[in-house]
């Protein structure tokens, strides 16, 4: 942890929010082996983990984080538990603290990401009881049952745009596209999704405007006004035509824009040469493999669907900046040397968000978790805290 990015969390104090250095923070022993900094502006005590995944962590910080390695890596509750040797109200306890933190962190990256293409896709997965064996008195229980897991894809960084769990409805469409046009900076993407209908509607919505037809006679009333699509908004589907459950045949359909547009867009993409969703249903198994609950033939499913949206902030933000992708290296100009005898390096190891540009180097677990984010963000955060909210009203209590 970095006592240079420590900051006054007293909103009254006119050093609140500066960095140690620029602020009148000087450090102030220990309190219980915990480093602590005292604001002289103040008065008030700041310990060196306040704004960090450590806060309030009694135990040993190396349990803690090889804990929710193991859960970002795709073990449930209890294997965790049973591979570190705590009890798993432990683990489920770490799972929210890492959560919160893993949430703010992706929240105040998420933003201004020059996205050249977003691709769509819904993976299924359900909360406490499959559909088809969900008992008449519980379909009246919303969070029970199907829970798709709405998500948004850059194939050219490999980065998740976002995710929305919630039941298949316009919706739960309508939020998705607006969490993207919220992390986006100006420029339109080309969306590509499947055939789901919702989509069309969610991107008119945020991205369509209203005109008013011109009349065409003088008798009668004028023609109500209608949503069109911006001019510069590029979509289109993937037709997929199924005969007895296999596939036969792949088609493609533009929807908004015309095909020389998004002919041109393709040819200067680093990544697809057609029209596709196959990197976000490659991102798909990425999620399924990163996180137990999501795993199609399994007992570690949520109970509560909460639980399920806090791992999957835990595991994206881990997939985000702490796993290298394969696909995102860069063959180095010069062979460096490694310790020891081994052969040289070839390659750099890149992560998604370092393809998106939001870090320079491979974070670590610690690095994640200790990432203090700027109070003026925090400040800010009620401004877009509805985009991000999570759209089941349930209780925590249960996993």
């Amino acid at each position: 942890m970095d006592w240079e990015v420590l900051y006054c969390p007293n909103p009254a104090c006119c050093c609140y929010g500066m960095p140690f250095a620029q602020g009148r923070l000087v450090k102030n022993g220990t309190t219980h082996g915990h480093p602590k900094a005292l604001c002289r502006s103040c008065g008030r005590s700041v310990f060196l983990r306040y704004g960090t995944a450590y806060f309030g962590l009694e135990s040993d910080p190396a349990i803690f984080e090889m804990a929710t390695r193991a859960l970002a890596e795709g073990n449930s509750l209890h294997s965790t538990a049973r591979i570190v040797g705590i009890d798993p109200e432990t683990v489920h306890d770490w799972l929210d603290m890492s959560a919160q933190h893993c949430r703010q962190v992706m929240m105040y990256f998420w933003r201004d990401l020059p996205v050249s293409e977003c691709q769509l896709d819904e993976l299924w997965s359900f909360v406490h009881t499959k559909e088809g064996n969900l008992e008449a008195a519980k379909l009246f229980h919303e969070t029970y049952g199907d829970a798709w897991v709405w998500v948004a894809f850059a194939p050219e960084w490999r980065l998740f745009l976002g995710f929305v769990i919630g039941k298949r409805t316009q919706n739960n469409a309508n939020i998705m596209i607006k969490r993207v046009h919220h992390i986006i900076n100006g420029r339109l993407p080309l969306f590509t999704s499947d055939q789901l209908p919702e989509y069309r509607t969610a991107l008119l919505e945020a991205y369509g405007q209203w005109v008013q037809p011109e009349r065409t006679s003088q008798r009668g009333r004028p023609p109500k006004r209608r949503l069109v699509p911006c001019p510069g908004l590029l979509y289109a589907q993937v037709v997929k035509r199924k005969e007895r459950g296999h596939l036969v045949d792949i088609t493609t359909k533009t929807v908004f824009g015309d095909e020389d547009t998004i002919r041109a867009r393709l040819v200067s993409s680093t990544t697809s040469n057609s029209i596709n969703t196959s990197f976000v249903e490659r991102g798909n198994l990425v999620l399924r493999q990163g996180n137990r609950r999501l795993t199609r033939k399994t007992n570690g499913f949520s109970k509560e669907s909460i639980w399920l949206e806090k791992q999957l902030w835990m595991s994206l933000a881990y997939y985000h900046f702490v796993l290298p992708h394969q696909s995102l290296r860069r063959k180095l100009g010069t062979e460096e040397p490694t310790r020891g005898s081994g052969s040289h390096r070839r390659w750099q190891s890149i992560t998604p968000a370092m393809a998106a540009g939001m870090t320079d180097r491979v974070w670590s677990t610690s690095d994640l978790f200790s990432y203090r984010v700027p109070a003026t963000f925090l400040d800010r955060l009620s401004e877009v805290e509805h985009l991000f909210s999570s759209v089941w009203s349930v209780s925590t209590q249960i996993t």
